[in-house]
């Protein structure tokens, strides 16, 4: 098998200290070997290390946990601890992987479709080529839907075509240097792409880390939703369950297990994990006592998603990824609470309730479940988006909703940290839902940065 290296766009970047380019411009090596067959494109997609994770900035910044006084003092990284108060700078000076990684996917994404182009295939690689490009197209997608949910505004129909949206970076050439189009753009370049994808990818995947149709039909349904088109996110959601709508029995897993999840059950659509941050592990970071009591004695996600340590600590252990990193993927009872959703914006209690009880029987210690009703669709709705962030806890999904959920006053929140004796605010619909672009970028390619 021939083996290649092509240095990733961000990081020539970040690592040499001469770069005189931003990410956004940089190319690889001419000298290094350049991807010409099938197999090479698939083993340039294959590095999970880079193409399978995604920023975690929305996690540090939502509010399913806190950190003591001293878990705060102790950690390392500025962006940590300014994205954890909500600061106006988070950077210090420094950069980010949030930022650099995404277009690291971008980068090798787009190196695969301009070779396929290229390339004449024999008719018996025909289907190998469509999965290569469809799976191209779904990375691409990915990570700029990522990038989207934390560097530029929550979509609103109204404003879309007006709010600054991220650079689309569509091509490998260096002389392609994007600016930052409208939000509206970077919603309809992401969604072209899945509408591609969707065509070419197979039903299922082999492996986790690979792009499937359900993955891009999932993902579709988590955009929609994002962009409040509730019929879309709904048909979206129905399409990825008509594949794929497997949920795990909790009364299987143990609930005294350090991970009692693991990254190979079959709920999993498409596995992602989140960039790592010592917050995301540290014994000081305690998950909110208002979520916690939430879950009722029999719901069994209260001791297979946490580890009560007394004295009212207690961390989050029930990661989809098996490990101490956090699973930022694609699951299906995401796509039934989706579904559910969607049934109860639309007026249907009864279809919506079908959907969430089906989710939840699953969780409940055997023989306790009693299943929900709801007289109304209002009621409905608040009731599944309770169990939303209950099920999807440290998923990275809260983050997007209080982003969307906020424009709502029914279910608007404000969150407030306290630290040293100091009490941080983050109010509805404020500027600092969207995190500021790294100084270094903006400085090399000139782009605008976002108010704050």
């Amino acid at each position: 098998m021939k083996i290649f290296i092509i240095i990733p766009i961000a990081v020539i970047c970040l690592t040499l200290l001469s770069c005189e380019k931003s990410f956004l411009e940089a190319k690889p090596d001419k000298a290094l070997v350049v991807p010409r067959t099938l197999e090479d494109f698939q083993n340039l997609m294959n590095d999970d290390a880079i193409m399978n994770v995604a920023s975690g900035f929305g996690v540090i910044g939502a509010d399913n946990y806190y950190t003591t006084d001293a878990g705060w003092t102790a950690l390392r990284s500025p962006v940590e601890k300014n994205g954890y108060i909500w600061a106006a700078d988070i950077y210090e000076g420094t950069t980010t992987s949030s930022w650099s990684t995404p277009y690291e996917q971008v980068f090798k994404a787009n190196v695969v479709l301009e070779g396929l182009d290229k390339i004449t295939v024999k008719s018996s690689q025909e289907a190998e080529w469509k999965r290569l490009k469809g799976s191209a197209l779904f990375y691409r997608a990915y990570a700029f839907y990522h990038l989207s949910q934390i560097f530029a505004a929550p979509y609103d129909q109204q404003t879309a075509g007006k709010s600054l949206g991220i650079p689309l970076k569509l091509s490998a050439d260096i002389n392609d240097v994007p600016r930052r189009g409208t939000l509206q753009q970077t919603y309809d370049q992401v969604i072209g792409d899945l509408m591609m994808a969707k065509t070419l990818l197979p039903r299922l995947s082999d492996y986790k880390t690979r792009p499937s149709k359900a993955a891009a039909f999932a993902l579709l349904a988590r955009i929609y939703l994002s962009m409040e088109d509730y019929e879309k996110a709904g048909t979206y959601a129905d399409s990825c369950l008509n594949v794929q709508s497997f949920l795990q029995d909790y009364n299987k897993l143990s609930t005294t297990a350090a991970r009692p999840i693991t990254r190979t059950n079959q709920e999993i659509i498409y596995q992602n994990r989140f960039i790592s941050h010592g917050i995301f592990t540290s014994t000081a970071t305690i998950i909110d006592s208002n979520l916690y009591r939430s879950y009722s004695t029999n719901d069994l996600r209260k001791r297979i998603f946490f580890n009560d340590r007394g004295n009212g600590v207690i961390n989050f252990k029930g990661s989809y990824d098996g490990t101490t990193n956090l699973f930022g993927g694609l699951v299906t009872d995401e796509m039934y609470l989706i579904r559910a959703e969607c049934y109860a914006r639309a007026g249907k209690a009864v279809d919506a309730m079908n959907d969430l009880n089906t989710l939840l029987a699953t969780r409940w210690k055997t023989g306790t479940f009693v299943r929900l009703t709801a007289p109304a669709a209002e009621d409905a709705l608040k009731i599944i988006l309770d169990e939303r962030r209950k099920e999807l806890v440290f998923r990275g999904l809260r983050w997007s909703d209080l982003r969307r959920l906020n424009k709502d006053q029914r279910f608007s929140v404000t969150l407030t940290r306290k630290v040293n004796g100091s009490t941080y605010s983050l109010a509805p619909n404020d500027k600092r839902y969207v995190y500021p672009i790294p100084n270094e970028e903006i400085v090399m390619s000139g782009i605008e940065q976002n108010e704050r």
